[in-house]
């Protein structure tokens, strides 16, 4: 029997929006467009403060994730909240290392302290892209999965990123776990990359085809590039991005479809429930400015 895990980018409220605002009322709980997504996806891509997010949206997902037995993933990026994270940043790799491991310290303690805990990693925006192809970066990602194993004296959590990637090939070798992603509501290109955002075709909204070409990948069938070619997809997890337009729609669709044709969709680190935990570890440095912040992650690395 196939088997799949669809995942969804969550926690993403921006600040100076409505939903930043709403995050921070006291027992605001996940947004609602996340809660509805938490009950089709199988695995919760939760935006760690650098791109999106904040101490309130995490805490609040991570529960309403557990709560659904839908495994918890940190999503880091580049320090980019101006630009989504979608602006690719010239960074030396322990400087990435020191921001990636922020993030995951920041989510796995939100987590923690609501009885689950984060079971993988996957990069966001212009940092995912840029570790397809940029190995100083790729190590610098995984260098801080590493550090983080060593903190809570636990094995390396997965990294989630593109088949073919340096990233998981460098994964991989250190003894990470590399876990392969597809996307159901992006188009390709005829080298298995993503077509990228802002040029013809490269996210796709019309539901029927999202769900046809995610059974197509999960069953292991060739799916159309951009340039009519036809390329196979092998992946482990799917993700619908929960900012495309009628997210909860495709999701719904997507999932119907893959059970309607034998596909199970479970999570790929396995079972969740909300087990008793041990305590957080250590938090990452803060300034004294951003103590008492209910809204903020701190300065972290600089």
């Amino acid at each position: 029997m196939h088997r799949i895990d669809l995942n969804c980018d969550l926690g993403e409220a921006r600040r100076g929006t409505p939903r930043w605002s709403r995050s921070l009322a006291a027992r605001s709980g996940p947004d609602p467009a996340d809660a509805a997504l938490l009950d089709v996806v199988t695995s919760a891509n939760v935006a760690c403060g650098f791109h999106a997010g904040n101490r309130p949206t995490m805490s609040a997902t991570a529960a309403a994730a557990a709560e659904r037995g839908v495994a918890l993933g940190a999503h880091p990026s580049y320090r980019d909240a101006a630009n989504f994270g979608r602006t690719e940043r010239e960074i030396s790799r322990a400087d990435l290392a020191d921001h990636v491991y922020f993030q995951l310290v920041e989510l796995d303690m939100a987590a923690r302290r609501r009885g689950t805990r984060a079971r993988y990693v996957k990069p966001h925006g212009a940092l995912y892209n840029r570790i397809v192809h940029d190995s100083d970066q790729a190590a610098g990602v995984v260098d801080a999965v590493l550090r983080y194993a060593d903190l809570a004296d636990e094995d390396p959590l997965p990294i989630l990123g593109l088949p073919g990637s340096v990233v998981l090939s460098h994964a991989a070798a250190v003894g990470v776990p590399a876990i392969s992603e597809a996307f159901a509501d992006r188009g390709y290109r005829a080298d298995g990359t993503l077509v990228p955002r802002g040029l013809p075709g490269s996210v796709i909204t019309d539901a029927d085809e999202v769900a046809a070409r995610v059974v197509d990948m999960a069953r292991g069938r060739e799916i159309s590039a951009d340039d009519g070619s036809r390329i196979v997809v092998s992946a482990q997890s799917v993700c619908v991005h929960g900012d495309t337009p009628g997210a909860l729609g495709l999701a719904r669709g997507v999932r119907r479809a893959l059970e309607a044709a034998g596909v199970e969709v479970a999570p790929f680190t396995g079972p969740v429930s909300a087990p008793h935990l041990p305590s957080a570890p250590p938090p990452p440095r803060v300034s004294r400015r951003d103590e008492g912040d209910r809204s903020g992650v701190g300065d972290g690395p600089r």
